[in-house]
């Protein structure tokens, strides 16, 4: 009897110790649910406003005159005709021409006048044996018919007369179109420029900021959709008012005028000039030059 109650003390101590256990961690679950609470909510900061958007146009005249040769430039070119001039076949004149025609004496003249500048004078049909030697530009005056010189001039009155608005100066470079305009107090050179409306395309834009700008007098072409460049300007002082936007984003364009001029039709529009890279330097401003310059050529 005495294992007999031993054993059934042991049961009963242990029952009392699981149920000890159990009520020890139903009253730990309260206490961890609280501490897991969700934190009170904080208020998220609000989205600062977006840039303001604006295009602008670099319309581009193209060089209407090949450049001047250099002098490594001329000698090979000399060089050239010379050898061309010394290997090529002769001329059947005698096919295309009637002898002793006036046709025939002129034909003579100038191919003596080619040769003298290629090889020199006395030689080839520059000398006194060549065909047609004796005749000379007194010789078709007689007939009614001189020299012609078609040899135009590569400086262009505009040069002369420093004429910015001309599209004939500065043949050999390319020219672009800058627009003095009223900001404020103060006037500033810079690319026809405009903003875009919500909605509106780029390159539709830009196009319509430069009719609306430089008038319809022009036969631009909007070379690409895409922008060739990206001007940010921020204000120097931070904005108190957190609604204003912080920068101004300037898409540029790039764009060919094929005809017509500038007619300004907008009143803050002052000035216009065609201006070559070194030119538009010296007018706009040192932070504008440096966003610009990588967009002009050098030629």
């Amino acid at each position: 009897m005495s294992c007999r109650t031993w054993l059934s003390s042991c049961r009963q101590h242990g029952r009392a110790a699981s149920a000890r256990c159990r009520t020890l961690a139903t009253e730990a679950a309260p206490a961890q649910s609280t501490s897991a609470s969700p934190p009170s909510s904080v208020p998220r900061p609000k989205k600062p406003p977006r840039a303001i958007l604006r295009t602008a146009v670099i319309l581009n005249r193209a060089p209407i005159l090949t450049r001047t040769p250099t002098l490594f430039e001329r000698a090979y070119y000399a060089y050239q005709a010379r050898l061309q001039r010394a290997l090529h076949n002769p001329f059947p004149y005698e096919f295309y021409f009637k002898p002793g025609s006036l046709l025939e004496s002129k034909f003579n003249l100038e191919e003596r006048r080619r040769d003298r500048k290629a090889f020199g004078p006395g030689f080839g049909a520059d000398s006194p044996d060549a065909p047609g030697a004796g005749v000379t530009a007194d010789d078709l005056k007689k007939f009614g018919q001189e020299e012609e010189d078609n040899t135009v001039s590569r400086v262009h009155a505009s040069d002369l007369n420093n004429d910015v608005q001309s599209l004939d100066r500065k043949g050999q470079r390319n020219l672009y179109l800058l627009l003095r305009r009223r900001e404020g107090a103060e006037d500033a050179w810079k690319f026809p420029e405009g903003p875009a409306e919500q909605g509106e395309l780029l390159h539709k834009a830009a196009e319509r900021d430069l009719r609306s700008t430089c008038g319809e007098g022009m036969d631009t072409w909007i070379v690409s959709r895409k922008p060739i460049g990206l001007y940010e300007t921020r204000s120097s002082v931070p904005p108190t008012d957190p609604t204003k936007p912080p920068k101004t984003c300037v898409f540029f364009f790039k764009a060919h005028i094929l005809a017509g001029q500038v007619q300004p039709l907008n009143e803050a529009v002052l000035d216009f000039a065609w201006l070559t890279k070194e030119e538009i330097q010296t007018r706009v401003g040192e932070q504008y030059w440096d966003g610009v310059k990588d967009m002009l050529s050098g030629f």
